[in-house]
């Protein structure tokens, strides 16, 4: 089948490789333009753009797509039978929709309704799901509002970060497409309509939408007067980027663990024994020290801080400048003491 794939991020690339490994031919790659990054501010492609080059294939970055006339007949000369979109960043025209005979397909990072748009793994942790997953939708012009092809759940951990469950996220899109294509094949040609019935697509809930805005600058800074849980949420949806400080220098929280009781189970060995001591045996105020404040430093684990509710164990922290650390280094680095503060 010939295949002309739409990503940007390393998320994607995944499913490119596994298109590529399925005997797939790809006549052609869509990404978004290259960014400025690093100290040089140097212009660098897009992780999709550069190993789409490798592959030797035909690259399009294309500012807005659906203002670009020129790059859509382009697009529509390459004879691609169907579009494989994956985290590309654009919404997509219904006359660039409807070019290839096949249809345009989009894995989508999330368990349709809930969370479309443009952060579906950062919210689904923020938020607390205990399970997520990757829907193959066939693509409409509206916001990942398209009917349903293939489905397949993924549990959340209470430890999971936003890396690591996107890597999961990203093989399970790509094995997810290699099953569908073949099926969209067999299907034929035709009419979105006549497709979609061939098909037998699965139209999404009207109940239970949930919008995944894009994430902003605010939302990674740490408010220590919300309760743990709620902090811990935060920073392994936004891995590596959540940050309180630590006087006047930022630094950055990488791995925690809510010092919960009732969570004990889902806690590592060590943070289990630290909520039976520190916790009342439920996320409530404990009393006493100001959020924010260092209770405790635990040699070879790190530190913990009080918050609104039941304390945080922090594992893993980066100052700003210095590179991330753990367990007793990070202990050593941060010089921190029991009735310190963290934040302003």
């Amino acid at each position: 089948m010939k295949v002309l794939f739409w990503g940007t991020p390393a998320y994607a690339v995944v499913t490119l490789d596994a298109l590529v490994a399925a005997g797939h031919e790809l006549v052609g790659a869509v990404s978004q333009p290259d960014r400025r990054r690093g100290r040089g501010r140097d212009h660098v492609p897009s992780p999709v753009k550069a190993r789409a080059l490798d592959l030797g294939l035909p690259v399009f970055t294309p500012t807005r797509i659906r203002r670009e006339p020129d790059t859509q007949q382009q697009l529509a000369d390459l004879g691609a039978d169907v579009s494989v979109v994956v985290a590309f960043g654009q919404i997509l025209p219904t006359g660039v929709l409807d070019q290839p005979p096949l249809g345009s397909w989009n894995g989508h990072g999330s368990l349709l309704p809930r969370w479309r748009g443009a952060a579906p793994i950062q919210w689904a942790l923020m938020e607390g799901d205990t399970e997520t997953g990757v829907g193959i939708m066939a693509m409409e012009e509206g916001l990942d509002t398209g009917p349903v092809l293939l489905e397949r759940a993924l549990p959340i951990g209470l430890r999971d970060n936003a890396h690591d469950l996107a890597a999961r996220l990203a093989a399970l899109t790509g094995e997810l497409f290699v099953e569908a294509l073949p099926r969209i094949a067999a299907a034929g040609a035709g009419s979105r309509s006549e497709r979609w019935q061939r098909l037998a697509l699965t139209p999404q809930a009207k109940e239970g939408v949930r919008l995944a805005r894009p994430i902003a600058k605010d939302d990674f800074r740490i408010d220590w007067s919300r309760r743990a849980l709620e902090l811990h949420r935060q920073v392994m949806g936004l891995y590596p980027g959540a940050f309180t400080s630590r006087g006047e220098t930022r630094m950055k929280l990488r791995a925690t663990e809510p010092l919960i009781k009732r969570l004990a189970p889902e806690l590592s060995p060590e943070a289990a024994l630290l909520a039976v001591n520190h916790a009342p045996g439920r996320d409530a105020d404990p009393g006493g020290d100001a959020p924010g404040t260092v209770l405790e430093v635990v040699e070879g684990v790190g530190l913990v801080i009080a918050t609104a509710g039941c304390p945080l164990l922090i594992r893993e922290a980066q100052l700003e400048g210095k590179g991330p650390s753990s367990g007793q280094p990070m202990v050593q680095q941060l010089g921190l003491r029991p009735g310190d503060r963290l934040g302003p």
